[in-house]
C-alpha cells in the first residue's frame, strides 16, 4: 500500500517482501528496502497494531513488534535491511495483525528549499500466526443497497485474515458486474469489513447472487445475501 502526500516528483522505494508472515515459533523477520533513484533516500520505520472495528482499519502504537533501525538512510542505488523482532514470544491465541509504515523524510540539506515536496508512505502488512493454523478464512458475504448506494459487507469468522481482490457480482441472469479489478481490502480474522461499491442501479442485482473473488490469491465463488431495503 502506498500513500502520497503533496505534489511533485519522487523516487520509488522498492520493498521485499510486500507482506510478512511469522509463524508462532519465529521471533524475527527481515525486510529489504531498495533505492533505485539517483539520490539518497531517508525514512522513518514504525510498526502499529492493526485491528478492525466499525468496518474501519484502526492502527495503534505497539511494542509487540519492533523495527530496527527506526530511521533509515539508503544511498542511491543502494539497499537497507530492516529487522522486525517480536518482543513478546509465545503462541498467540489468534492471528495477530500489524502494519509496518515507512514514511519518506526530506534530506536535511533540502529542508529549507522552496517548492512542494512529495512524501511517500508505504504500508506493509505483517501477520503472526498461531500454532496449527491451516486452511482458508471463513467468509460470509452481504450486499446492501440504501440511500447512499451499494455496500459489500464481508464477515470473517475464521482464524486467518482474508485479502480480497478482483471482486465480481454475478446476478441471477448471469450478468457480471465488476466491483474492483484490484485489491478491495482485508477482512481480518474474526472481524467484519464493508466497502462502498459502484453499481449502476438498485435493479442491477437480484437475490440470490454469486460472488467471485480472489481471497488470499485463490479464486473463490460463494453466494451472497442481498438487501435492497432503504
Amino acid at each position: 500500500m502506498l500513500t502520497l502526500c503533496g505534489i511533485g516528483r519522487a523516487s520509488s522505494l522498492q520493498i521485499s517482501p510486500v507482506m510478512i508472515e511469522l509463524r508462532h515459533s519465529e521471533g524475527a523477520a527481515i525486510l529489504t528496502l531498495r533505492n533505485p533513484g539517483d539520490q539518497s533516500l531517508y525514512g522513518q520505520v514504525r510498526v502499529f497494531r492493526w485491528e478492525q472495528g466499525g468496518s474501519q482499519d484502526n492502527l495503534s502504537a505497539t511494542q509487540e513488534l519492533v523495527a530496527s533501525p527506526p530511521l533509515i538512510e539508503i544511498p542511491a542505488h543502494g539497499e537497507q535491511y530492516v529487522r522486525l523482532v517480536r518482543s513478546e514470544q509465545g503462541n498467540p491465541i489468534e492471528e495477530q495483525s500489524y502494519r509496518l509504515l515507512i514514511d519518506e523524510l526530506p534530506a536535511a540539506d533540502n529542508a529549507g528549499e522552496n517548492g512542494v515536496t512529495i512524501r511517500l508512505r508505504y504500508s506493509v502488512p505483517v501477520f503472526v500466526e498461531p500454532e496449527g493454523m491451516t486452511g482458508a478464512p471463513t467468509l460470509s458475504w452481504h450486499v446492501r443497497h440504501g440511500a447512499d448506494g451499494w455496500w459489500l459487507r464481508v464477515t470473517n469468522t475464521g482464524r486467518r485474515r482474508a485479502r480480497i481482490s478482483m471482486v465480481q457480482f454475478i446476478a441471477a441472469d448471469g450478468k457480471a458486474s465488476t466491483v474492483d479489478k484490484g485489491l478491495l481490502g482485508y477482512a481480518l480474522a474474526g472481524r467484519s469489513m464493508q466497502w462502498r461499491v459502484n453499481l449502476d442501479s438498485q435493479g442491477a442485482l437480484k437475490t440470490p447472487i454469486v460472488i467471485r473473488a480472489n481471497v488470499n490469491a485463490l479464486a473463490v465463488e460463494d453466494h451472497a445475501v442481498i438487501d435492497t431495503s432503504p
